[in-house]
């Protein structure tokens, strides 16, 4: 790996959760891409079409009166430090999770909800 590759690496590390979730959203937009895995074999003829009905994106809208409750299961769901569920949960609206299977998208918005947050699917 060139020097120039590996600085860009070591730099990409020190980021956080927000700040990754940034740049993807920049690389996005910028180049008119997609950070969305892609499926290979057979089930690419059957196109994204199928694909957006079965997914959704979680963005949370609404932090709610118990935040703390709200960061907890941001946290828990998401697999993230404190500091980013807090920041993501400050952040309203801000988007959660891309690209969930509906079924987990809805469990996800249950919980919020049952903690006192509003979640929008998408």
């Amino acid at each position: 790996m060139s020097d120039k590759l590996q600085k860009i690496l070591t730099e990409v590390e020190g980021l956080t959760v927000l700040e990754l979730n940034e740049l993807v959203k920049a690389f996005e937009e910028k180049f008119g891409v997609s950070a969305t895995a892609v499926a290979a074999g057979p089930a690419v003829a059957a196109g994204p079409a199928e694909e957006e009905k079965s997914t959704a994106d979680v963005e949370l809208t609404d932090g709610g009166a118990n935040k703390i409750a709200v960061i907890k299961v941001v946290k828990e769901v998401l697999a993230l430090g404190l500091k980013e569920a807090k920041d993501l949960v400050d952040a309203v609206p801000s988007m959660l999770k891309a690209g969930m299977k509906k079924e987990e998208a809805a469990e996800l918005k249950k919980r919020i909800e049952e903690a006192g947050g509003k979640v929008t699917l998408k």
